[in-house]
């Protein structure tokens, strides 16, 4: 690249600046000028008591750092893809995704049991309706409890007695180092993971060609054709925050085979459905996943 320096807008949360110097030591392997990090607080992260359907949804995590970005004050966004909207802000792009982390759902739990062996009646925190429900299809004698904030808060109320046990993504503990916290790992099978889980995004103006050219060294191919396709399905279903929806990918030699799981608004019902497909229709195969999904729920998945 010509310019002479680049600004990367991030979160200020611990995680994400995490994130957020994974893409700088990326792209330093590629560019030598001057890298910064300008952190940007997100309503979504001054707002923890409540949920985040109730004040605005996902979108919450990255509209200021989107701003700044239309506003040209930072050069790229890295973002956790799980918290971006499915549909693309206008004049913004996202199609560069670093090597997926695990995708895998984690339980923690103060009595270090898992989650068959856990009391009947045992309180269990989670911000996620998908969680939510995927959990109760497992265990309905659990109660559940709103839990927001970053992984060190959360682990903290859970030791202050709050909660029973808690769910949380298993990328972020192995990132800052808490892994071994863990009680109990679920496979992709067991709980399918939110669309994209795992996976750290960089966005940039769709207009300025030299970054969306350079992004394209960074990119990991394999893991941009699963989460599109995941995404995909958000996409069909139209999904928020209050959406309980669960979309994960694999490829096995040229095919990809795409799992989800869609409830009801109320949790009641639960929908399934697997689509295997080439490799290179992997966008297709997202779509007919949401359709199928869509289907089956006959939109008992939205107000």
């Amino acid at each position: 690249m010509k310019r002479k320096k680049l600004i990367i807008g991030s979160r200020a949360s611990k995680l994400a600046l995490i994130y957020a110097n994974r893409v700088k030591d990326e792209i330093s392997k590629y560019f030598n000028q001057e890298i910064t990090i300008k952190k940007i607080t997100t309503k979504g992260d001054t707002k923890i008591d409540i949920r985040l359907s109730e004040i605005g949804g996902k979108g919450l995590f990255s509209k200021n750092i989107e701003e700044e970005l239309l506003k040209k004050n930072i050069d790229i966004a890295v973002h956790a893809l799980k918290d971006l909207p499915s549909f693309e802000t206008k004049g913004l792009k996202t199609n560069c995704f670093l090597k997926r982390n695990s995708s895998n759902e984690v339980l923690i739990s103060n009595s270090k049991k898992k989650l068959k062996d856990l009391v009947p009646g045992s309180i269990i925190g989670t911000s996620s309706f998908r969680r939510e429900f995927q959990l109760r299809n497992i265990r309905k004698d659990l109660n559940f409890k709103l839990i927001r904030g970053n992984i060190d808060t959360r682990i903290k109320k859970l030791k202050n007695g709050e909660y029973d046990a808690i769910i949380l993504s298993k990328a972020g503990l192995i990132s800052l180092e808490m892994d071994h916290e863990i009680t109990e790992e679920f496979t992709n099978s067991d709980i399918i993971p939110s669309a994209g889980q795992g996976t750290i995004a960089v966005q940039c103006r769709d207009d300025d060609h030299e970054i969306n050219e350079f992004l394209k060294k960074i990119n990991h191919h394999e893991t941009s054709l699963k989460v599109k396709a995941e995404r995909e399905v958000l996409k069909v279903l139209d999904g928020d925050c209050e959406t309980a929806v669960g979309a994960f990918s694999e490829i096995k030699n040229n095919e990809i085979f795409i799992s989800g799981e869609l409830f009801s608004i109320d949790g009641r019902r639960r929908y399934y459905y697997k689509v295997r497909s080439e490799k290179k229709k992997s966008i297709e195969a997202g779509k007919t996943l949401g359709k199928k999904l869509k289907e089956q729920s006959g939109g008992d998945y939205k107000k």
